[in-house]
């Protein structure tokens, strides 16, 4: 990979670059695991020292929070320091968080260790898509549903395994094992460091600018852009403030804030609104999580490749909104009558992350703007999401009932429908701005 630059078309995946797949593969899974292995065993933690309300609520606000903190910060560090530096430091403070968390003594300890681990997680979020964009961008479908794949994995298989570990070895146990995988995920990184291998590989046909047909405008959807030139000449500075004035980048923030609200809710919420409406035991509604983060599983598995290879942006897009809203709909009219539906239709919503993961790559030109854009995305978008699993507790307090709950994330994705259809548009951020600004 050092020294030329490569543009064979479909170039196998190990070819040269073994070492960068192994590091994404892992990284992928530790992002995901690191959220959702916590919450399972809160009970058991509880037995050993007692966890405040207020202490509960913001270890369930800390995700989006660090998420959109480090989604600001990831750019600047990447400018600096380069791609794969900055992946080392994210993935060193997964590692440390992870087993600084399993070595708690109260809750406020707990709440410190699980800060250090989402500002990792934070800046591998931003840090993934342009890594995955730099290495692999002949093959950049299949990688995006390779790696939102494993973390549709680690995000279904911690709630059923956790609590197992937890009873038979211990809360401790439980949670330090997933710090393993954090430290496994860095040597692929070091060593690439270390050996001189982080050179950019190029597309098949990388050299030619995309083109835009100004006659198509606004309303063309039926093909996506090319990903365009892989350089690696350093991000303009003026960038990331560029994209404060594109609806491009807002359309894919917004898309992205819903698709982590529903995300970041559900796991908050969603086990006792199913004890409450649906009439279901703890576990069952455990179970009923794990089926909820199992649906994600086909997504990631589909949507990158009906994106990138079939140009389905928007019959996506629509299609996961119809599947939330159907899901909701069942959970607040018919809540007893076929439950295990309705929370598998309504886990086919988050189908909106790997779409807005593969938006951040086909949207940008470079491995620097996409950093931008995935830093501005996602800043913006955990931001909001910080914002609904403390709202919906709230409304719950206040009413009485998940009513006015669920209408509410009914509300929030009926209301980033436009967002979703102006994500839709084919072009990247740079000719967005060329059109309205002139040179990009």
């Amino acid at each position: 990979m050092s020294g030329s630059l490569s543009s064979s078309k479909g170039r196998p995946l190990w070819q040269g670059r073994a070492l960068a797949l192994l590091g994404i593969i892992l990284v992928a899974f530790s992002l995901r695991s690191a959220v959702a292995s916590l919450s399972p065993v809160i009970d058991h933690i509880s037995e050993d020292f007692p966890i405040s309300s207020v202490v509960a609520g913001l270890i369930g606000a800390a995700p989006p929070v660090c998420f959109a903190v480090f989604g600001l910060l990831t750019p600047l560090f990447e400018r600096r320091f380069g791609l794969e530096r900055v992946a080392v430091a994210a993935i060193s403070l997964i590692a440390a968080g992870l087993v600084l968390r399993s070595l708690s003594v109260d809750s406020w300890s707990l709440l410190a260790a699980t800060t250090v681990v989402f500002a990792g997680v934070g800046s591998g979020n931003i840090l993934m898509p342009p890594l995955v964009k730099k290495y692999f961008p002949d093959r950049l479908g299949l990688m995006m549903t390779v790696y939102s794949t494993t973390m549709a994995v680690s995000t279904f298989v911690p709630p059923l395994v956790a609590v197992p570990i937890a009873d038979s070895a211990g809360w401790r146990v439980s949670l330090g094992l997933w710090g393993a995988f954090a430290v496994f995920a860095l040597i692929p990184w070091v060593t690439m460091l270390l050996a001189g291998r982080t050179d950019a590989v190029a597309a098949p046909g990388a050299l030619v600018k995309p083109s835009f047909d100004e006659k198509a405008g606004d309303d063309r959807d039926a093909g996506e852009v090319a990903t365009g030139p892989i350089v690696t000449s350093p991000a303009n500075p003026k960038v990331f403030g560029r994209l404060w004035r594109l609806p491009m980048a807002w359309s894919i923030a917004l898309v992205f804030g819903a698709s982590s609200t529903l995300a970041y809710v559900s796991f908050a919420w969603l086990p006792a609104i199913l004890i409450d409406v649906g009439g279901v035991s703890a576990s069952d509604a455990g179970l009923l999580l794990s089926l909820f983060g199992l649906m994600g599983m086909p997504c990631s598995l589909l949507v990158p490749v009906l994106i990138v290879r079939f140009q389905a942006t928007r019959p996506v897009f629509f299609f996961g909104i119809a599947c939330g809203l159907v899901g909701l709909a069942g959970l607040l009219f018919v809540p007893t009558v076929g439950l295990p539906l309705w929370v598998a239709v309504f886990g086919l919503a988050p189908m909106l992350f790997p779409l807005s993961l593969v938006l951040l790559s086909i949207r940008s030109r470079t491995p620097e703007s996409a950093v931008a854009l995935s830093g501005f995305a996602q800043s913006i978008g955990y931001a909001l999401a910080a914002v609904f699993p403390l709202l919906i507790g709230v409304l719950h307090e206040a009413t009485g009932s998940w009513q006015v709950p669920l209408l509410l994330l009914v509300g929030v994705l009926i209301a980033v429908i436009p967002a979703g259809w102006i994500a839709g548009r084919r072009r990247t951020i740079e000719e967005d701005w060329e059109r309205r600004y002139g040179r990009w």
